[in-house]
């Protein structure tokens, strides 16, 4: 058997994560200029500010695409150039630049911001129409390039920047840095890392080198950011300060819930409040937003789980008229439960559009892409993806993909990747909690740290929320007692129960007083 983790041990292991890093300072982050296109793209923006052209920015409707328009137009509004802003409405435009939304902009210049690297259509009507076409994005191309004037995108072949798995935000905050150079006026890039670190974690990107460099730095600043959004979600939550699981859990849901219940437009507006008063009146539609969305989020879960069958290899589940804002959520959620891929699609009439989410180390992009031919378009990136396809072609689509996931080897699935070991209950101190806090944010390629405790008593138990779907236990042994939750547990334990458990540990303050506490994972067995 295998000895169990000290806090040293523990700490080597994470320190272990980050020994390839480079970019461990925001001084050492990459310049500008190793992104192609990127030169020329901020060359042409300043012909047009300094023409008076009439330029627009069009945005994406999530969190990162919101940011990254954020970003963009308050360079413009510093520098007092007129310009629209458009981010397509979910419902009504559907994803990323059309001819119709060009048409509609009456611009000759158009940026893209956190979309455009599919936008084929498009750019060949701009084209047609003498518009020069701007693109920023992350997302990886599938089908060649569109033809624009220019194209900012890590995931080009013959683009020399050395990260390419950064956000479509950091994307456009590079070209707020190049343009900065290129019309030589003093802008403070520094203020922007609050947005950029909700972006980063919202959009799942790898916290390692230059994104956890970010994050990090991000989240000081986002504590001492004095934009109204952020102070009115602070009075309106009653928070001291935000830490990185703010992000996750409640900046970047509250962020995305305008775009997938309404419009992202709302959100938009919040982050630009120029008052804690206006802002506060937009939280507000915006908190309503989300708690319709985790309505929306629950029905929809609970149809996916009757269509489910434990030994497929993959997810694939849809139903007439889902919500379309919210199936990328329960992709997710199907996605960690089962330990395996899954797509959620929403069909409307001839048309079923869909979210799909990874587990693990697995590609999800590649996957979809080896099936393509079932598809009436797709795009995203490893993690996560989006795609268009004819309802009729559902159940070959499905076929295909269980083929290909039977496939996948066990380890890349990941189930047990981020569990460090075994640890005796004396080990979970605050001393644990000060190691944990240091390797923070977590996320992608830095999982929180999980933990194996054997043979642990059950003291007490209760059920608590709403729907008495969460489960409280104090846990003993002669020398330690835990407090600890399992949130939509699906083990039940009791009073006098002895279970072994895979945990993470959080910090509980109460009336000053700094506890660990386990938010267990699983119950691996229950005597």
């Amino acid at each position: 058997m295998a000895e169990k983790l000290t806090k040293e041990a523990i700490a080597e292991i994470l320190a272990a994560r980050f020994e390839e890093d480079v970019c461990t300072k925001l001084s050492m982050i990459p310049p500008p200029h190793q992104f192609k296109d990127i030169d020329k793209a901020a060359a042409r923006i300043k012909r047009a500010i300094e023409a008076k052209e009439p330029i627009a920015i069009v945005g994406d409707y999530d969190v990162d695409g919101v940011v990254s328009s954020v970003i963009l137009s308050e360079f413009f509004d510093a520098l007092m150039v007129p310009y629209t802003l458009k981010i397509p409405n979910r419902f009504t435009d559907g994803y990323g630049l059309n001819p119709k939304i060009v048409k509609d902009l009456a611009a000759t210049l158009i940026i893209t911001v956190d979309n455009g690297i599919s936008a084929h259509e498009a750019a060949q009507y701009c084209l047609s129409q003498g518009i020069d076409l701007i693109i920023t994005d992350h997302h990886t191309p599938t089908e060649g390039l569109p033809e624009a004037y220019a194209i900012i995108n890590p995931k080009q072949e013959d683009c020399s920047f050395p990260h390419s798995e950064i956000c479509g935000a950091q994307v456009a905050w590079y070209l707020v840095a190049a343009l900065k150079d290129a019309c030589g006026v003093a802008y403070d890039l520094g203020k922007c890392l609050d947005l950029l670190a909700i972006a980063i974690m919202a959009d799942m990107m790898e916290l390692k080198n230059m994104n956890r460099t970010m994050v990090k730095k991000g989240i000081c600043e986002l504590n001492r950011s004095s934009r109204p959004a952020f102070e009115a979600v602070r009075s309106f939550f009653k928070k001291e300060q935000f830490e990185s699981d703010d992000i996750s859990f409640l900046l970047a849901p509250l962020i995305n819930s305008s775009g997938r219940m309404d419009d992202a437009m709302v959100s938009y507006r919040f982050l630009k409040s120029s008052s804690v008063k206006v802002a506060t009146e937009l939280l507000e539609e915006i908190v309503a937003f989300n708690n319709l969305r985790k309505e929306e989020e629950q029905q929809l879960f609970e149809s996916s789980l009757r269509a489910i069958k434990e030994d497929e290899h993959v997810i694939v589940v849809w139903g007439e008229a889902w919500h379309e804002g919210v199936i990328g959520i329960v992709a997710s959620r199907l996605a960690k439960r089962f330990h395996k891929p899954a797509l959620v699609f929403s069909v409307d009439g001839e048309r079923a559009k869909g979210s799909a989410r990874s587990v693990g180390r697995v590609d999800i992009l590649s996957i979809i892409a080896q099936h393509e031919g079932f598809l009436l378009g797709f795009g995203g990136h490893k993690g996560a993806a989006g795609m268009a396809i004819a309802p009729e072609n559902l159940p070959a689509f499905k076929q295909a993909l269980e083929l290909t996931c039977k496939d996948i080897a066990h380890h890349e699935l990941g189930m047990n990747e981020d569990v460090l070991g075994e640890v005796d209950p004396d080990e979970i101190d605050f001393e644990l909690l000060e190691i944990l806090e240091f390797y923070e944010p977590y996320g992608q390629k830095n999982p929180r740290p999980s933990f194996l405790i054997r043979g642990i008593e059950v003291k007490i138990d209760r059920t608590i929320g709403k729907e008495h779907n969460h489960l409280k236990l104090i846990l003993q042994t002669p020398t330690r007692t835990l407090e600890s939750l399992f949130f939509n547990f699906d083990t039940p334990a009791r009073k006098g129960n002895v279970i072994d458990i895979v945990f993470t540990v959080q910090k509980n303050s109460y009336r000053g007083l700094v506890t660990p506490q386990l938010l267990i994972k699983q119950i691996l067995s229950c005597t």
